[in-house]
């Protein structure tokens, strides 16, 4: 596949149960307009979406990024989307991708101003090379998020447990890491405790223990970051959830960033101090993401 393809849906409620929405679905022109001047996706960012890889043509841990979506959409007070027809939504689209690496791509948003539905559509593309990464690493500078790790708890109204479409910050985190001589950021809670990255969970290694930030104090939980423990818990390795103070970062023996369509990037630095990379973990860590799995 070398262009794009779309879907608009037409959500229908949760608990609709039936075999086949293929009805409720429309394949639309990926490179020509689609959504009205009106959407609030664009106007305001009000929406959630979810970022799937896939492995030539096998979408990547569908389940967990429908249920992620749910999640998301709860907490945004979107109406909740019936994960059967997302699902046959994915399906439909992972069926036009071809062999190698490819992107779909799942958008939930409130709708047009004033309408009386949300929007909703699937997109799917070939996803961009990360292979540099993968094998090199990224360099990495931490980054005061503006909040502590109460403030999901004390703020539910900051949305910061939801994937949704508002990711300027995101973007403008990474910009800050570029300007600093970095590849990408992880930030820090006010109260100086380990958060995420913008787009990706992180995962450190002490020893033969894997831990990642507990997913509290507005942290996504990582979909890849969820697969990886249960391969490495297979492996026999203690995987675990924890407060990570920064003063831990520099003392890890090995860390990532894990995501859907990069995948696992060794950090290589952390504001300008080198880090150990466990090439040889990180090459099987990739060996296996690259394979299907649901």
């Amino acid at each position: 596949m070398t262009g794009r393809f779309a879907l608009m849906i037409d959500p229908v409620a949760a608990d609709e149960q039936r075999s086949d929405f293929s009805e409720t679905f429309t394949q639309v022109d990926a490179a020509a307009p689609a959504l009205s001047v009106g959407e609030l996706s664009t106007q305001r960012g009000d929406g959630v979406f979810e970022s799937i890889g896939v492995i030539d043509g096998h979408a990547q841990e569908v389940v967990p990024h429908l249920e992620r979506l749910a999640h998301s959409a709860r907490l945004c007070d979107l109406p909740v989307p019936n994960l059967m027809q997302w699902r046959q939504a994915v399906d439909q689209a992972a069926a036009q991708l071809g062999a190698g690496e490819s992107v779909i791509k799942l958008i939930l948003s409130r709708g047009v101003e004033h309408g009386p539905t949300p929007t909703a559509w699937v997109t799917a593309a070939p996803a961009s090379d990360f292979s540099a990464v993968r094998e090199h690493g990224v360099r990495v500078v931490t980054l005061d998020r503006g909040y502590d790790l109460g403030a999901a708890e004390r703020a539910p109204w900051l949305l910061l447990g939801a994937k949704t479409l508002s990711y300027a910050v995101n973007m403008a985190a990474l910009r800050e890491a570029h300007r600093r001589g970095a590849d990408d950021a992880i930030f820090l809670s006010s109260d100086g405790f380990v958060l995420e990255a913008p787009t990706a969970s992180l995962i450190l290694r002490f020893g033969d223990r894997f831990v990642t930030p507990a997913p509290t104090g507005g942290i996504l939980h990582g979909t890849t970051q969820l697969s990886v423990y249960e391969h490495l818990a297979a492996q026999g390795f203690d995987v675990g959830y924890d407060r990570i103070p920064v003063t831990d970062l520099p003392q890890a023996d090995a860390a990532w960033l894990v995501s859907s369509v990069r995948l696992a990037a060794a950090i290589t630095a952390v504001d300008g101090v080198s880090l150990p990379v466990d090439r040889t973990l990180t090459a099987a860590l990739n060996r296996y993401l690259l394979s299907p799995r649901d």
